[in-house]
């Protein structure tokens, strides 16, 4: 789905008023019913990780932190079956699962006299049942569990929904016979930074020649896309050459604008692509139209 900037910004200014639990889902659907769910929540989250950044700071202070602890112990003591970080995360607009973290590392500082390391922190984030005290434990649950943007549980989503995606692809290449070579077999090969699919033979998407696809389970804005372009596309532009960028929850339109620089930006799988073969020679990564 691809949106103009306006209709993207309109949509961004309504995010501000949300927080990152399942319920603003429900939010977003009735304020924008002609957007899917998937297009929805990844713009939600990306306006609420700029949004993360620029107030974390205050949340991250050692009175802060000393605030909340001492605010969630009063609480939990006072009302033990209320998920009350979760409503104190949502009061101070934090992230649940970045409140959960703050509390926990906290509260392992005056278990075990001093500082947790980062894996064992990360180890009772991921699965609770590990800490002792079991109304902590509760409510680190319940904020992991309640988080649209942060946290353990949506780190797998995010990865899951990658992979997904990235077989997705792989498959519509295959059900045109396309040749090609993925990333694991590139890496093999010793590249250590490439596009998701480097085709064998080049295509042509709308009258562009394409070499290369990448895959991106998310939507694209004008920053996620501009640090994707000074990270990742025009490097794969400068070594294998012109390529296909898929965003599959969509994108804002005004960013293809760099077709006739060699990237060219979809929000599926082409339909009318067509392969084009070279005098029956292919191309390859180490052949030597693969660089510009």
């Amino acid at each position: 789905m691809k949106l103009s900037r306006a209709e993207y910004k309109e949509i961004a200014r309504w995010t501000e008023q949300l927080r990152p639990t399942r319920q603003c889902m429900k939010l977003l659907r009735e304020k924008f019913p002609n957007h899917s769910q998937s297009t929805l929540l990844s713009i939600f989250s990306l306006e609420y990780q700029k949004r993360t950044k620029r107030t974390i700071s205050r949340h991250h202070t050692p009175d802060a932190i000393e605030t909340y602890y001492k605010r969630y112990k009063s609480e939990a003591q006072t009302r033990p079956g209320d998920p009350v970080m979760l409503e104190m995360a949502n009061e101070v607009d934090l992230s649940p699962a970045l409140m959960a973290r703050l509390i926990l590392d906290r509260y392992l500082q005056d278990s075990d006299c001093g500082t947790p390391s980062k894996s064992v922190l990360n180890s009772m984030l991921k699965e609770p049942s590990l800490i002792s005290d079991q109304i902590l434990a509760k409510n680190v649950h319940q904020c992991t569990i309640n988080d649209c943007c942060y946290g353990p549980l949506v780190d797998c989503i995010k990865h899951a929904i990658g992979q997904e995606h990235e077989v997705l692809l792989r498959d519509k290449l295959k059900e045109k016979n396309m040749s090609f070579l993925d990333e694991t077999q590139l890496r093999t090969m010793g590249y250590d930074k490439t596009p998701d699919i480097i085709l064998e033979v080049p295509v042509a998407v709308e009258g562009h020649i394409v070499h290369w696809i990448e895959s991106k389970a998310s939507f694209g804005d004008d920053h996620s896309h501009r640090t994707y372009l000074n990270e990742q596309f025009w490097s794969y532009w400068n070594r294998f050459g012109p390529g296909l960028v898929i965003y599959w929850y969509g994108f804002i339109s005004e960013l293809d604008c760099q077709r006739d620089r060699g990237i060219l930006l979809k929000d599926s799988f082409p339909a009318d692509i067509v392969t084009l073969y070279q005098a029956g020679q292919a191309h390859t990564p180490t052949s030597s139209s693969a660089a510009r």
